[in-house]
């Protein structure tokens, strides 16, 4: 196999979340891969800072995926792009942390709408467009192991990444006939913003760092090669597919 077909060359891509955390290491790597960028956060320094730093076919756009229009959104995109896109990265997300029984609906409703329901519409809008132009396109989402496994205090969290793996298979079954595939990537426990918590609770750390076969944690730049296949034309048979990160965590 030629590792030509891992070359993101001339390929527009699309990154939520690039701002900061996993969501800012996957666009470097899928930059670095040959893609042209469109980072996508809703903090402009932020987003601003990481395009810079990416390097010059990346750009940051502000943006809020939970309360702006899929269809604008994506017209902003791809007029900063020049063209329509290729790939869609969706990496933006948030948690909230309560017991069951206390958990606040607030909160399951927020976690429910960003983590689930905006990345659906996001690749409904794109996905449409793909199928109408009749042009190829790889969607590629973010579960979790708590895709499979459970963590405690985290329901909403469990509930969004289970429906990732659904949402995942359900556009992969309706569309990869036409040449638009939908995959996503289960990520283990990574030290970020979002995680920070449970890294600096000694007793949480132990557990789950005792849960992981590999006997370490995972570092952002470990899942870029996932990204960068699911993305390419390496992945041309692929499709519906969750591919797990997490150092074995999920295999017990």
């Amino acid at each position: 196999m030629s590792t030509d077909l891992f070359s993101l060359q001339g390929k527009r891509i699309l990154v939520t979340g690039g701002g900061r955390g996993l969501g800012r290491a996957l666009a470097e790597g899928l930059h670095n891969a040959g893609g042209q960028i469109a980072l996508v956060s809703r903090t402009p320094e932020q987003v601003d800072a990481a395009a810079r730093s990416i390097g010059s076919r990346a750009v940051g756009l502000p943006g809020d995926v939970g309360t702006e229009d899929p269809a604008k959104l994506l017209d902003r995109v791809e007029s900063v792009l020049d063209g329509p896109v290729d790939v869609v990265l969706h990496a933006a997300g948030i948690q909230h942390r309560q017991p069951a029984e206390e958990f606040d609906r607030s909160a399951w409703e927020q976690v429910l709408h960003v983590n689930l329901t905006a990345p659906f519409l996001l690749s409904q809008e794109i996905g449409r467009r793909q199928l109408v132009d009749g042009r190829h396109g790889s969607h590629i989402f973010i579960g979790s192991v708590t895709s499979r496994n459970f963590v405690p205090n985290v329901a909403a969290y469990m509930a969004t990444k289970s429906g990732i793996d659904g949402v995942t298979r359900s556009l992969s079954g309706e569309w990869s006939g036409s040449g638009v595939r939908a995959n996503a990537i289960g990520p283990g426990y990574f030290r970020t913003e979002m995680t920070e918590p449970l890294f600096r609770d000694k007793e949480r750390y132990q557990k789950m760092l005792d849960r992981i076969p590999m006997g370490r944690f995972g570092n952002p730049e470990e899942l870029v090669g996932a990204a960068v296949f699911l993305a390419s034309d390496a992945a041309s048979y692929v499709t519906g597919q969750m591919l797990m990160v997490d150092g074995g965590w999920t295999t017990y």
